[in-house]
C-alpha cells in the first residue's frame, strides 16, 4: 500500500514539474531583450574590470543629529566610529550607550527594545540580534544622491 502511495506521489510531482516547466517556457518566449536589462551601479565597467572606487566620506567628529524620517527609524550615528570595534567579543558602542553608562557620558541610551528577544521577553543583556549596531546605524555624513527617489518624511517626522 505504501509503495503504491509513494507512485502516486512521485508521478503527481513528475506532471507537476513538467506544467511548470511548459509554463515557464511559454512566459519566456514573450520577453524582450530591453526587459531583461538591469543597470548595474558599477555602470558600464565589466565585473571583469576594476571600476573606480569613491572616496570614503568624511565623517565630522561630532554633529548635530539629524531629524528621523519614518516611525521606529534607526537614529544615524552623529559621530565618526573609525576604530570601533563590533564583533562577537566587544562592542564598541556600549561603552558610551549602555544603560549604566550613558548618563556619564551623555550618550543616547540604548532602547529598551534592544534588550528584547524575538519573543518579547526582557534580558538582562542586549539581545543578541540587536547588539551588533551597524546592521541599521549608520554614520551620518552629507553625501551625494546615490539612485534617485522620490521619498517624503512621513507626517511630522524630518522637521
Amino acid at each position: 500500500m505504501k509503495s503504491k502511495k509513494a507512485v502516486s506521489l512521485l508521478l503527481s510531482a513528475l506532471i507537476g514539474v513538467a506544467v511548470y516547466a511548459n509554463v515557464v517556457s511559454a512566459n519566456t518566449e514573450n520577453v524582450t531583450e530591453e526587459a531583461v536589462v538591469v543597470e548595474s551601479l558599477r555602470g558600464t565597467t565589466g565585473i571583469e574590470e576594476a571600476n573606480v572606487v569613491p572616496d570614503i566620506k568624511n565623517v565630522p567628529k561630532n554633529q548635530e543629529r539629524i531629524a528621523l524620517n519614518y516611525v521606529n527609524q534607526p537614529p544615524m550615528i552623529p559621530h565618526s566610529i573609525d576604530g570601533y570595534q563590533v564583533n562577537q567579543a566587544n562592542n564598541s558602542c556600549l561603552e558610551c550607550h549602555d544603560v549604566d553608562v550613558y548618563r556619564k557620558t551623555g550618550a543616547p541610551r540604548i532602547s529598551p527594545t534592544h534588550f528584547m528577544d524575538r519573543d518579547n521577553r526582557v534580558l538582562t543583556e542586549v539581545s543578541a540580534r540587536r547588539y551588533f549596531c551597524l546592521q541599521c546605524h549608520v554614520p551620518q555624513a552629507q553625501t551625494d544622491v546615490l539612485v534617485e527617489n522620490d521619498f517624503v518624511p512621513a507626517g511630522k517626522f524630518g522637521q
